[in-house]
C-alpha cells in the first residue's frame, strides 16, 4: 500500500521509473490515459507497428501533443517526454529503460519480444496472456534468473483473480475455486468473426461497426478468452483446471458460494482447488440479476464451526450449509490499473502474479467439421476455440496449443468438437514460438 508513495519519491529524486510500451492498441491506450498523470512514471517509449497510429491513440488518450513529441530516446529522456517508433531493438538497448510492457495480443510475437526484453535486462510486464498461457513458465524461469521479474497484468482478471488467492491464502483460507463472468451460451463455441455480430447487438448499442475488433470480442464469446485467462490462472498459482475444463454454470454474484462448489456438496464442481467462469446468463439466454460479468471472484472454505459462524456474523456471501463462503470484486479497469504492475515491477521487484508452473493448457478445439488443406485462423476465428484442460491431459494428447493453430495448415480432417493434436497441422518446427513452446513442455513435463 506504499506504491504511490515509493513513485513519489522517484519523482522527488528526479529519476521516474522508465517505462517502453509494446503495442497501442485497447489495453495500451487505457495505460496511456493514466499514465501520463500518474506520479513518478515516464513513459518513454511506445513502440508500434504504426506509429502514426500510435500518436493518434495518445491524442484520443489525452496527451497533448508535444509530450509524444520526443524526436529520439535521449530527447525523451531529457524531456519528460515519449517517443514513438518502430524500433524495438533502439529502444531495448537503452540501459535507461527499466519495465518493458508487452501488450501486443499475440502469442508467437509476444515470446519473440519476451525473449528479446529478457535479453536486455528489463523487467517486463505481460499483458499478452495468450503468450502467457503459451509459454510463460519458462520466459518467467528465464527472467528470475537473469535476475529479473516477469509479471501478470495487474487490472487484468487473471492477476486480479491471483490476489484473490493470495490474500485467501494469506489468511489460512483453502480455496475451493476462484474465477472470474462472463457472457456464455453453449451455442457460442461456434461463433465467428462473421455471426458474432447477432450477439453483440444483444447487448451493445453499435452505431460504427468499424470501432470494433471482431475477432477480440469473438474470443470472449465463444469460450477461448475464458480458458486462457483461467489457465494463466492456474499456472500462477497451482489451482488446477477441472477435468474437461470449464463448464460456465450460470450464477449470480450472491449465489457463488452456493454454486462454486464440490458436487458432493450440491455443487458444480467436479474437484477443488479449482477455476470457473460463471455465465451472466441462464442456459434459456435470459439475462441474470446482480450478474458478475465483468467481475472476478474466489471461493473458501471455513474448515471450523468458528469460522462458519464468523462467516454469518460478518455478512460474508455464505451458501446454505454455512461452510462455503464468497468474496468477489464487481467489475475490473484493465488497462488503467496496469500502474500497479508497472510500479510493484519496479520498485518491489515483485510480480502482480506470476506462473511458476505448467498446471493448465489452452487446447484448440474445432468449431465445426475441419477438412484438410484447410488453414486455422486462430483466436476469436472461424476454425477453432480455445478449450481449458490440465497440462498433464493436453501433454498425453500431443494437444495443439491454441496459441499456435493461427496461420497452419490442417493435414487431416477434424470432427466439430474435436481437440487437435500437433499431428494435425503442418508446422514450422524451426519457429522461434514453436521452439520455445516445445522446449517449455520438455522442462515442465510431469515426471
Amino acid at each position: 500500500m506504499n506504491l504511490s508513495r515509493m513513485l513519489a519519491a522517484r519523482a522527488a529524486e528526479g529519476r521516474p521509473v522508465r517505462v517502453a510500451l509494446i503495442g497501442a492498441g485497447k489495453f495500451g491506450s487505457m495505460y496511456l490515459t493514466q499514465a501520463r498523470l500518474t506520479t513518478g512514471v515516464q513513459v518513454a517509449a511506445i513502440v508500434d507497428l504504426d506509429p502514426a497510429r500510435a500518436r493518434r491513440t495518445l491524442a484520443t488518450c489525452g496527451w497533448p501533443e508535444e509530450q509524444s513529441a520526443a524526436e529520439s530516446l535521449d530527447d525523451a529522456m531529457a524531456s519528460g517526454a515519449t517517443h514513438v517508433t518502430d524500433d524495438l531493438a533502439r529502444v531495448l538497448s537503452d540501459a535507461r529503460i527499466e519495465v518493458v510492457i508487452e501488450a501486443t495480443g499475440d502469442p508467437a510475437v509476444g515470446i519473440r519480444h519476451a525473449l528479446a526484453a529478457i535479453e536486455a535486462g528489463k523487467h517486463l510486464v505481460m499483458v499478452n496472456v495468450e503468450a502467457d498461457v503459451l509459454a510463460g513458465p519458462l520466459l518467467a524461469r528465464r527472467a528470475e534468473s537473469a535476475g529479473l521479474v516477469y509479471s501478470l497484468a495487474w487490472g487484468d482478471q487473471p492477476a486480479l483473480i491471483c490476489e484473490h488467492v493470495d490474500w485467501a491464502r494469506a489468511c489460512g483460507f483453502h480455496v475451493v475455486c476462484a474465477g472470474k463472468g462472463t457472457r456464455y451460451l453453449p451455442a457460442y463455441h461456434q461463433l465467428t468473426p462473421d455471426t458474432v455480430w447477432d450477439v453483440l447487438v444483444q447487448y451493445l448499442h453499435i452505431t460504427d461497426r468499424s470501432l470494433i475488433n471482431p475477432k477480440m470480442f469473438n474470443s470472449f464469446l465463444d469460450g477461448t478468452k475464458s480458458g486462457i485467462e483461467m489457465a494463466a490462472v492456474c499456472n500462477a498459482t497451482g489451482l488446477v483446471s477441472q477435468p474437461d475444463g470449464l463448464t460456465f454454470p450460470p450464477a449470480s454474484r450472491f449465489e457463488l458460494s452456493s454454486v462454486l462448489r464440490p458436487k458432493a456438496f450440491g455443487g458444480s464442481l467436479e474437484t477443488t482447488g479449482t477455476t470457473e467462469v460463471v455465465s451472466s446468463l441462464t442456459r434459456a439466454g435470459d439475462d441474470i440479476p446482480h450478474h458478475l460479468a465483468m467481475g472476478t471472484y474466489v471461493v473458501i472454505e471455513g474448515e471450523t464451526d468458528y469460522a462458519r459462524r464468523c462467516f454469518q456474523e460478518y455478512h460474508m456471501l455464505e451458501d446454505d450449509s454455512g461452510r462455503f463462503a464468497a468474496l468477489y470484486r464487481p467489475t475490473h479497469m484493465i488497462g488503467m490499473e496496469l500502474g500497479v504492475s508497472v510500479a510493484s515491477v519496479a520498485l518491489r521487484r515483485e510480480p502482480t502474479g506470476s506462473p511458476a508452473g505448467f498446471v493448465a493448457d489452452v487446447v484448440a478445439t474445432a468449431k465445426r467439421d475441419l477438412k484438410a488443406g484447410e488453414m486455422l485462423d486462430g483466436e476469436g476465428g472461424a476454425t477453432v476455440w480455445g478449450k481449458q484442460q490440465p497440462a498433464a491431459s493436453s501433454l498425453a494428447g500431443n494437444r495443439l496449443p491454441l496459441g499456435l493453430a493461427a496461420h497452419v495448415k490442417l493435414v487431416r480432417d477434424v470432427a466439430e468438437g474435436a481437440m487437435l493434436s500437433w499431428d494435425d497441422v503442418a508446422i514450422d518446427t524451426t519457429d522461434t514460438a514453436v521452439r520455445f513452446r516445445r522446449e517449455m513442455e520438455e522442462t515442465f513435463a510431469p515426471a
